[in-house]
């Protein structure tokens, strides 16, 4: 599939780029020798006339992308989520890329739901809206059940959507292939894996189940969170191209105006979606990846409500203390804490100096803690931070990444909503409350009880191990077909085991 065939579909994509001015941009991002610059606008100007115009209002690069369809208007979507690879002012500008895509026919919508899940349209809906949003991938009907009365928003994935999509990944993947081989210098940019994470974020988007799984479980994770509302999906009437979520109605985010004349507290508002963002990263593990005023409107009684769950981030507990730790490392100035860090989850490579890293970490914050408490920006610390730990050879790590670009995101939000926010102030009760919790002697106990659990249920098969283990151990002619060799170590510290196993027993009558 990755072929010559693709070769037309990669010159009109290289004409396109050259008509709208985008390929200068990229050649720029790419720190492109001068050379090779000068050859690429010069080859490229006998196809020009052959590229797509675009709308001219746009930058270059989105007015390109815009204008190339919706595989390149999502490839730059998740480009815009990898400053790493595209740089900040790309990654800003393409944050800001919007789909313009005029809707399909609501027959060929209602025919697609019919198919899909095997009912008739007119009998499970009372009510059936024209597209009242349009995306690249999806569009958006309001509508209403039959016999229940309840209104639903019912997205359907565009036709043959998939089918288009795997063809443009093919150009993409030939493309990439180009690139590393005759451009050297493009390799640190990571040509394949960039193509291949943008491949696994559309091919979740393309299966509408697995944005069903997401939002339920989102709303689980969120019940107890006070003025949060998450729509939770209708499953009998969801599947792999349809999603069908209840109607949540709300004032826009960016709709200050309507906002102030519905008396509704941006101050407030503007806080507890801060707060909120923090509290599911740092609690929860799982968080809303795009968490734009898009994705965001507010009741008139005050309660935020959270929309598209096409990406959602996850990060394990210990990436969670990790993070939490260097937050808390930040409000508390305690740069050698932060270091510290670093070293011990193995960011930072162990024969780097760890003095000189912690001094590398001052130089980020102080200049930023010296401004005025309205104007420090948690996202500006994050970014020159990775800038920071890359210097000390800290690998990317993606879900870092998102983590940070979302925060870019979310302080935007609160900024516009509240221009005067502390963000470090907003936080601090919830990095606060999670370093309570799960970093310190609580925690501690909590991870020996788990441990302990752990152990105990592998109990039963304890004696018999350790007994053919000792055996092997006075008698070394005799196989070692039981016992792998490298599982081997696990069980000669007896005494450890037996301890651990008691400390669970004796923790569980605390907890």
């Amino acid at each position: 599939m990755r072929g010559p065939h693709n070769i037309w579909r990669l010159v009109r994509t290289l004409a396109t780029m050259e008509r709208t001015g985008a390929i200068g941009q990229v050649l720029e991002a790419m720190q492109a020798p001068p050379r090779l610059r000068v050859a690429a606008r010069i080859l490229g100007w006998p196809f020009k006339w052959m590229g797509l115009r675009g709308d001219p209002d746009l930058p270059p690069l989105t007015r390109a992308l815009t204008a190339l369809g919706p595989a390149y208007i999502k490839f730059g979507q998740v480009l815009s989520t990898r400053p790493d690879i595209v740089g900040d002012e790309m990654s800003t500008q393409l944050k800001y890329l919007q789909d313009k895509l005029p809707p399909f026919p609501t027959a060929i919508a209602k025919a697609m739901v019919e198919a899909e899940l095997q009912v008739k349209v007119d009998e499970v809906f009372s009510a059936f809206s024209e597209p009242v949003a349009a995306a690249s991938i999806a569009q958006v009907h309001r509508a209403t059940m039959a016999g229940t009365g309840q209104e639903v928003a019912v997205k359907v994935l565009r036709p043959n959507i998939e089918r288009a999509f795997r063809k443009d990944l093919d150009a993409f993947y030939l493309a990439a292939i180009w690139i590393e081989r005759l451009a050297p210098f493009s390799r640190r940019l990571r040509p394949m894996d960039v193509v291949t994470h943008f491949e696994g974020v559309v091919m979740g988007e393309l299966d509408l189940r697995l944005e069903c799984s997401a939002a339920s479980e989102f709303a689980d994770n969120t019940a107890g969170d006070a003025g949060l509302i998450v729509p939770k999906p209708v499953w009998p009437l969801s599947g792999r191209s349809v999603m069908t979520i209840a109607w949540a109605e709300g004032i826009g985010l960016n709709e200050l105006a309507a906002m102030d004349a519905a008396g509704i507290d941006r101050v407030a508002l503007g806080a507890r979606v801060l707060q909120l963002f923090l509290s599911h990263a740092l609690r929860d593990g799982f968080f809303h990846g795009d968490m734009h005023q898009g994705n965001l409107k507010v009741t008139p009684a005050g309660d935020l409500i959270a929309y598209d769950f096409g990406i959602m981030g996850r990060i394990d507990e210990y990436t969670r203390r990790v993070y939490a730790e260097i937050l808390m490392g930040f409000i508390h100035k305690d740069y050698r804490r932060i270091a510290e860090v670093h070293f011990e989850a193995g960011y930072v490579p162990a024969d780097r100096d760890i003095d000189e890293f912690a001094r590398a970490l001052r130089a980020v914050g102080e200049p930023i803690f010296g401004m005025e408490a309205s104007r420090i920006s948690m996202a500006r610390l994050l970014s020159y931070l990775f800038e920071v730990t890359e210097r000390f050879g800290m690998e990317t790590r993606t879900e870092l990444i998102l983590l940070q670009r979302t925060m870019v995101v979310v302080e935007g939000v609160a900024r516009s909503l509240d221009p005067h926010i502390n963000i470090w102030q907003v936080a601090r009760p919830v990095v606060e409350g999670y370093i309570r919790k799960h970093v310190g002697p609580q925690a501690v106990l909590r991870d020996l009880l788990l441990t302990a659990r752990v152990l105990a249920r592998f109990g039963p098969k304890l004696p018999a191990l350790v007994e053919a283990q000792l055996i092997r151990a006075g008698n070394p002619a005799l196989p070692q077909k039981a016992l792998r060799p490298d599982m081997a170590w696990r069980w000669w510290p007896l005494p450890a085991i037996a301890a651990a196993l008691a400390a669970g027993v004796a923790l569980s009558r605390l907890f």
